[in-house]
């Protein structure tokens, strides 16, 4: 299976890799650089892909073990991708340059899956993920 994850290059603080889409659009909103119309359509968007897409049990204890996100390649991961318009827009519009992260081997001790997605920890050396600017 191919797995993929779409992000900035600066680390996440948590983590320590390359921050995420929903976050990164979520910083921009933080700092209040959208204008007032397209932080409601943050919030829009972000209460659909809370319903649509499941948000890993961690997150509620703020991410502990640094876990990463990827999406999985196939029909409901790729089908989330593409309903991410608005992300993408932001980021293009506010100069946040974007990058897919690609891999065909499990990048990381799985600890968490769902049908759209995995969480790992622990990413292995020698692991060859592809990276490219979007």
């Amino acid at each position: 299976m191919k797995y993929y994850r779409v992000h900035t290059a600066d680390n996440a603080y948590i983590t320590k890799q390359p921050r995420g889409i929903f976050t990164t659009v979520g910083k921009l909103v933080d700092s209040k650089t959208l204008t007032e119309e397209e932080e409601k359509e943050y919030w829009r968007n972000r209460e659909y892909f809370e319903e649509v897409l499941p948000v890993p049990p961690f997150y509620d204890q703020g991410n502990p073990e640094g876990a990463i996100t990827w999406f999985k390649e196939g029909e409901k991961g790729n089908r989330i991708w593409e309903e991410m318009t608005f992300y993408r827009d932001m980021c293009k519009k506010y100069g946040v340059k974007l990058f897919i992260s690609e891999t065909d081997e499990m990048p990381g001790e799985l600890i968490y899956e769902d049908d759209f997605q995995i969480a790992v920890v622990k990413q292995p050396e020698g692991i060859s993920i592809v990276t490219r600017e979007l």
